[in-house]
């Protein structure tokens, strides 16, 4: 298995409701170690900067208005297989279809967000 690093972003509806506790909690039970997190803001051109694979798509812009509505927790995580792995904790975009203990289920408000 290979030790891997992948990135992490708590999202300003989730640092509003003082959850990154919370979520670390469930990042570090999978087995995954947070290995640097910093609390910032997102400026405009990051924000675009970083969905830029979105940018045609119809949400683009109310999801860059998002992410720079409040400040963000980014994070460097690692683990063994640290890419699928937190892609399995974070759960399915649609937090109505993620599956039970996944940070999606357990704290997503919407879709959206």
């Amino acid at each position: 298995m290979a030790t891997e690093r992948t990135l992490s972003i708590i999202k300003p509806d989730a640092t509003k409701r003082n959850l990154t506790g919370a979520i670390n909690a469930v990042i570090e039970t999978s087995g995954l170690r947070i290995i640097a997190q910093k609390r910032i803001w997102l400026s405009e051109g990051q924000a675009q900067g970083f969905y830029a694979v979105h940018k045609e798509r119809p949400f683009f812009n109310d999801l860059v208005s998002f992410m720079i509505s409040g400040p963000v927790v980014v994070q460097a995580l690692e683990g063994e297989n640290a890419v699928a792995k937190y892609r399995d904790v974070m759960g399915a975009t649609n937090p109505a279809n993620a599956a039970e203990g996944t940070i999606r289920k357990q704290f997503a408000e919407s879709i959206e967000a």
